[in-house]
């Protein structure tokens, strides 16, 4: 990569691409809605490789940017900034934060093609929305080793698929070509390879969402194999769309 891999959103998602983009030697520019003044310490803290910037500054900067913010903020995207580059769309729908949109709830469209639409100029790509942050952070495997895990990458141009199949390659994780955004839905949540599958089973107990996240940080990573992960999507059903976000299990 000759531009620095943009970042837009630094929350738990956010922050995990940058650290393991600078884990594996990669540029990092990562921005958020409140201004980069806020990621001081997050930069620092990641080194030489990472500076922030505004949306608008990664937007322009990067050739690939990964958009790891809520669904409801996605329009908020600088289209105009973002043509003519690759955007990874890490993005899920959640109802109970991102409100009921009705061609999603009426499975007339994935989430991405609604990103899609409004990067109507960019080369959007739908990969790591099916994995948890720390689980995500704890699993790159350097190439071959056996327990390396598979994401599937699903995009409508396939040269910019395979430039973010080489990316999570970079990034230590086998790529699935998983098709088009509209067969995006097979990763969508509550489908057999969302999250799940990547980590042990949750606790019977109930849990604070500190201790929530204090288990998923120390979770074992389970590998995802090549085929596991096509056999995963290949079983998807498609049912209600979104999500859930925990509080407390």
């Amino acid at each position: 990569m000759t531009s620095p891999l943009g970042i837009i959103g630094s929350g738990t998602m956010g922050e995990t691409f940058a650290r393991l983009a600078v884990a594996a030697g990669l540029n990092v520019m990562i921005s958020n809605s409140r201004g980069p003044e806020t990621l001081k310490d997050l930069v620092q803290d990641l080194g030489p490789l990472a500076r922030a910037g505004s949306v608008t500054d990664v937007a322009r900067e990067a050739d690939i940017v990964i958009a790891s913010v809520p669904l409801i903020a996605y329009k908020q995207l600088p289209a105009d900034a973002l043509a003519g580059k690759i955007v990874i769309d890490s993005i899920n729908y959640y109802p109970q934060r991102d409100g009921q949109i009705a061609v999603l709830d009426e499975n007339a469209s994935t989430s991405s093609e609604l990103v899609q639409a409004h990067l109507a100029s960019s080369f959007v790509v739908k990969a790591f929305n099916n994995i948890a942050f720390a689980s995500l952070g704890n699993g790159a495997r350097p190439k071959g080793d056996p327990e390396r895990s598979t994401l599937p990458v699903s995009g409508d141009d396939a040269a910019a698929k395979a430039r973010v199949m080489d990316l999570l390659d970079t990034l230590g994780y086998d790529a699935l070509d998983a098709g088009r955004l509209g067969d995006s839905w097979r990763r969508e949540p509550l489908t057999p390879i969302y999250v799940k599958p990547y980590m042990p089973e949750w606790p019977a107990e109930r849990m604070t969402l500190d201790q929530l996240f204090a288990w998923l940080r120390a979770a074992p990573v389970i590998p995802m194999s090549r085929q596991r992960a096509a056999d995963l999507l290949a079983s998807a059903v498609r049912g209600t769309a979104g999500g859930r976000l925990p509080d407390t299990i």
